[in-house]
């Protein structure tokens, strides 16, 4: 055990000191009359020892602060005293501990502090939080003494004058996409900084404690600083002491760094750049937050989706085989709060009802770029590609866009898919309107093996209308109708090359064509000889099941092949 003599100690004859006292796991050899002169409340205590009898060995197990503290009061006793921001409230906290005060002696420590702490400490910012620091260990003390709310009135005062002290608003520029790297823990001396702080800030605050981080932010917030500089603030505390701590390999200081963070974060929207946000997302999923902490970034991300980029939502997928890379239900979650932020409230199933609202055709564009990179995932769920996939085709759908490029995305799936039996593949299939596809798509999809065969038949039905359209369009000189000849001629010029075109895809269809009526008489045949069905209820079950019987084609299931030069059907 160590022992700690004071400087000035008188002994007796025997060379033994006047008392010793116990404190913080150590013995202090200390002389009693100095002591005596100061505290009140050692005083007492020998008082008592006294009367009883006992040994005069002091045992202080409650004393706050720690043991250099102790020995600063000790040397106080004997005329000598140092202060400073650092070590002015842990000295008043075992100075009132000890009743070291004016009705016990005149110009004692715990009037000696306190006036050091007003008059030379809370006045200037660095001291100040010097100062609130040091309250970590006598927080409760210093909380009893008025000293913490001092400190917190002070920073907030400050603050609010010049926000500029807990530094400037994050602004993200368009050059600086791609610089702000993922927190995670090291790897060698390679680190990607999340962001660099700004050097003209005092980053003194951002070494505060956790505990009095929190409660000087709260008390910040509430003076009017803007909510800009408060998100900043936070921002750079989560980047600074994740590294910090990630050196220990431990997630527990990180977790409720991450999830005290959250809980600061202004709820104005726009306070932080979403790739900001999505920092602080991927970080709490690797460090297994709790889940209000991740749904509250989850919704913060969402009301600025049209921020992000592909690369920032690909959020990877920690500890988990046999699945997708990413976490797609995170970003499924994502982008219903973007939904329902745009829209107020989602239809029955989940998509968004007013596709005009600021910021959808980007998002829109954003899932799509998203599907491209995951749909050839061979882990990727269905379910999960539908609901995807379903939110692009609404979007479409309603901004009347050609969807090519989900028919694309549809088709790389269903390519790492190969398990997926027929219904599967229609189910993924809804999501496509095939009106909408392009007559170079339309001519691909229906030579498209990978292609349920109802949606087959639908595209070439498509397909069909469009020729006949388009020949009804055609000008009557094709049919020896009784114009000009010199207007024959410059409209037989300008559409030839519509019609070869018209030719040429015919051709390339009729193959396919005949391959489909081929299968659908087999599949009609297999029925007929299987069940024993009438031959007419079981050619419309069939209809229905190959999508013949919808309202645009109810007529027949047959395919009618047009002749493009006398626009008759066979």
């Amino acid at each position: 055990m160590a022992i700690y003599e004071s400087r000035g100690s008188r002994r007796s004859a025997t060379g033994s000191p006047d008392i010793v006292l116990h404190a913080y796991k150590r013995t202090f050899h200390l002389n009693k009359n100095a002591l005596l002169s100061r505290s009140a409340k050692i005083s007492r205590i020998l008082k008592d020892c006294q009367k009883q009898k006992h040994h005069q060995d002091l045992h202080l197990t409650d004393i706050p602060a720690d043991a250099k503290t102790f020995e600063q009061v000790v040397d106080f006793c004997y005329g000598e005293l140092v202060l400073s921001a650092g070590n002015v409230i842990p000295l008043a906290c075992v100075a009132s501990y000890l009743e070291m005060t004016e009705d016990h002696s005149p110009d004692n420590l715990l009037k000696t502090t306190r006036s050091f702490f007003h008059h030379k400490v809370l006045p200037e910012w660095k001291e100040t939080i010097k100062a609130f620091r040091s309250c970590e260990r006598v927080l409760s003390e210093a909380m009893d003494l008025g000293l913490i709310d001092s400190c917190l009135l002070s920073i907030s005062t400050k603050a609010g004058s010049n926000p500029l002290l807990l530094g400037k608003p994050i602004e993200i520029t368009s050059s600086e996409i791609g610089d702000l790297g993922v927190i995670t823990r090291p790897s060698g001396k390679a680190r990607r900084k999340l962001f660099e702080p700004d050097a003209c800030s005092d980053e003194i605050f951002l070494g505060l404690p956790l505990q009095l981080f929190e409660l000087a932010v709260s008390t910040v917030a509430g003076r009017g600083v803007p909510a800009e500089h408060i998100a900043s603030c936070l921002f750079r505390y989560a980047k600074r002491n994740t590294e910090a701590a990630a050196c220990l390999f431990d997630k527990s200081p990180d977790r409720e760094v991450v999830e005290a963070i959250e809980r600061l974060l202004p709820g104005k929207a726009g306070v932080l750049p979403c790739k900001c946000l999505l920092e602080l997302l991927r970080q709490a999923i690797f460090l297994q937050a709790s889940t209000d902490c991740r749904k509250g970034l989850e919704r913060r991300v969402g009301k600025q989706l049209q921020e992000a980029s592909a690369d920032d939502l690909l959020i990877p997928r920690h500890g988990f085989a046999n699945e997708t890379q990413y976490d797609m239900e995170c970003l499924l979650r994502i982008l219903k709060h973007f939904y329902e932020s745009c829209s107020g409230l989602p239809d029955s199933s989940g998509l968004v009802q007013a596709v005009e609202t600021s910021g959808m055709v980007q998002v829109m564009e954003l899932i799509k770029s998203i599907l491209a990179k995951v749909s050839s995932d061979p882990h990727l769920k269905k379910e999960t590609f539908i609901s995807l996939a379903g939110m692009v085709g609404v979007t479409l759908n309603e901004m009347g866009r050609s969807t090519d490029d989900l028919y694309s995305t549809i088709d790389v799936f269903l390519s790492a898919h190969g398990h997926l039996n027929e219904t599967e593949r229609e189910e993924v299939c809804q999501v496509l309107d095939v009106e909408k596809m392009s007559a170079a798509a339309c001519a691909h999809a229906v030579q498209n093996e990978r292609l349920p065969l109802r949606i087959a038949v639908q595209v070439l039905f498509v397909g069909q209308l469009r020729l006949q359209e388009t020949i009804e369009r055609l000008p009557e000189s094709e049919y020896g109708g009784s114009r000009e000849e010199d207007e024959e001629k410059k409209e037989e010029e300008e559409n030839g090359g519509e019609e070869e075109k018209v030719k040429e895809e015919m051709e390339r269809m009729d193959s396919r064509v005949v391959e489909l009526e081929r299968e659908c008489d087999r599949m009609k045949r297999e029925i007929e000889r299987g069940t024993g069905r009438k031959k007419q209820s079981l050619w419309k079950e069939m209809k229905r099941k190959l999508g013949c019987s919808t309202a645009l084609y109810e007529s027949n299931c047959h395919v009618k092949k047009i002749h493009p030069k006398n626009g008759q059907n066979d």
